[in-house]
């Protein structure tokens, strides 16, 4: 989907306000962080944090590898 966003200055930035319907749809609220990524197409703004993926990853192998003093302790 592509729509266009208007940008407006805010204090020494400039912000771009998001449609409703998109940030309903991506369950963003105000406060919530995303991420500017720039590319050759331009500018992707996205939810996605790589940091929080690879944190998560690494506790599902810690968890899949003491899965057994997991369970001992969670008594």
């Amino acid at each position: 989907m592509v729509k266009q966003l208007t940008l407006r200055r805010a204090g020494g930035s400039i912000g771009a306000t998001l449609p409703k319907d998109m940030v309903d749809r991506l369950h963003l609220e105000p406060g919530d962080r995303v991420l500017a990524v720039e590319s050759e197409q331009g500018i992707l703004i996205t939810p996605y944090d790589p940091e929080v993926e690879q944190a998560l990853a690494i506790a599902r192998r810690v968890a899949k590898k003491y899965r057994n003093a997991l369970r001992e302790l969670a008594k």
